[in-house]
């Protein structure tokens, strides 16, 4: 049985991707590289860290370029230019409120585990106005571990006092797909169109395109166990 619902927050609730590429590449192009919008994509669902590592590994900038920040400077100033942007001008995605409302109106306890920290987590939740649906946020930055390990989810269910085999994790990353997966949660994936088709997502008990294409009777058949995607 499905005691809690627990969903990922970037990409997923809050249509936030946009502006995190948006800063990555308005902060990487300040040390010399200068990425498009598709290859930003590469990265979604990763921590900002992981994010920096990523694009050093693959495209190292001196220390001349940096003027004297370091790689964890740079992923602050990523972070706190979203933190901006979301602030302003970020909307829900299509389908989160009304699926929020779902459970909610079904007395099941949501909760949302993020790689963000907890500070844009609240950034989210207050321009959302969806406060009132969750019983508790989490963020990834607080365990030991960011995703795609466990580490977030483990967190979150015990925090909601809910054994992981009866939550019901929502993710639009491969990387928080596996995050929830390891934890040995039930699981729906909801790829954006670009990666839709990616294997990656194939561990997921249901995949869909859209939380509007989440309904009360999808709900009903995992309840039951009966459902197969």
């Amino acid at each position: 049985m499905i005691q809690a619902a627990i969903f990922d927050m970037d990409g997923l609730l809050v249509d936030s991707e946009p502006h995190w590429r948006a800063m990555e590449r308005e902060v990487f192009a300040t040390v010399g590289l200068y990425l498009t919008d598709d290859e930003c994509k590469q990265t979604t669902g990763l921590p900002i860290p992981d994010v920096v590592n990523y694009w050093y590994t693959k495209a190292p900038w001196s220390d001349e370029a940096t003027a004297g920040r370091t790689k964890a400077e740079l992923g602050n100033a990523i972070t706190s230019g979203v933190h901006e942007r979301i602030a302003q001008f970020a909307e829900p995605m299509p389908g989160a409120i009304e699926t929020l409302e779902l459970f909610a109106q079904r007395g099941i306890p949501t909760a949302i585990a993020s790689a963000s920290p907890m500070s844009l987590i609240e950034v989210v939740v207050d321009r959302l106005r969806i406060r009132t649906y969750l019983t508790l946020w989490h963020s990834a930055t607080l365990e030991l571990r960011n995703k795609p390990a466990p580490d977030v989810y483990l967190g979150t269910a015990r925090k909601l006092g809910v054994d992981p085999a009866n939550c019901l994790a929502f993710e639009d990353s491969g990387s928080g797909l596996t995050s929830a997966h390891t934890a040995g949660m039930n699981t729906v994936a909801v790829p954006a169109a670009f990666e839709f088709e990616n294997p990656k997502f194939a561990i997921a008990d249901l995949i869909i395109p859209s939380l509007t294409d989440f309904s009360p009777e999808l709900l009903a058949a995992l309840q039951k166990k009966k459902f197969h995607s």
